[in-house]
């Protein structure tokens, strides 16, 4: 079955543009102008991935991205027209998986909707799980379930997913900042790119029990980062 996008955006000529690109390219498309209509079809179901700019009318991108995190696990792409590093590490904070600055080209959304969808896992047939263990916590990767020590769920995003898989694979290795995003994003940073301190920092917030003196991911001044945990698979 084809995966849907769905876009939210009240520049029609954008949403036009965008729904004919995905649709040549074998998607279900459909676009939205602003948050209550995003809401509305989300609800309805079958939503694989929402391409969201941060410019509407009424309710805002960054509020209709927190919301959509709160309630779904459902990838997000943000659109901004600001092109600034603060403006990006805004969008990630609300947990966006990626961003685009506008004006873009149809190629660059295609090819990052392709590698979201990717680090979301939607498997087309049986897939064999995958349990990693370590510090006390279980991550089963066919299905994305984060279980504490204490046996709750936290949710992960699509990005938190692809940098957490990124450290269990590598475990007790320094990965510099430019190999975690290339690891868990699918995209190489640019030289002023903070877009991994954000993830890092959203991540240790659900899983260290001190964010301020992290046990799990540790980092290691002028290198990146490093997963101090043994990593087992059962």
């Amino acid at each position: 079955m084809s995966q849907h996008i769905l876009i939210v955006d009240d520049d029609r000529e954008i949403c036009s543009l965008v729904v004919e690109a995905l649709v040549t390219e074998g998607f279900l498309a459909s676009a939205v102008g602003d948050g209550t209509a995003m809401r509305e079809r989300v609800a309805a179901g079958g939503v694989d991935l929402v391409v969201l700019d941060i410019m509407l009318p009424g309710e805002d991108g960054l509020t209709l991205c927190r919301q959509l995190r709160d309630t779904t696990s459902i990838p997000v792409i943000m659109l901004t027209a600001m092109g600034s590093e603060a403006d990006r590490v805004k969008g990630l904070n609300t947990g966006a998986d990626d961003y685009l600055s506008k004006p873009f080209g149809t190629q660059e959304l295609l090819a990052r909707i392709r590698a979201v969808l990717r680090r979301a896992g939607r498997p087309e047939g049986p897939v064999k799980p995958e349990v990693l263990l370590f510090a006390g916590w279980r991550l089963e990767t066919a299905r994305r379930l984060l279980l504490s020590p204490d046996g709750v769920v936290v949710e992960l995003s699509g990005a938190e997913f692809g940098l957490l898989t990124a450290f269990l694979a590598n475990p007790n290795r320094v990965l510099t900042r430019e190999a975690l995003l290339e690891l868990g994003r699918g995209r190489i940073a640019g030289p002023f790119d903070r877009a991994i301190d954000v993830q890092v920092g959203r991540l240790r917030r659900k899983i260290e029990t001190d964010p301020r003196q992290p046990g799990i991911i540790k980092t290691v001044r002028g290198g990146g980062y490093v997963l101090a945990a043994e990593v087992r698979v059962e």
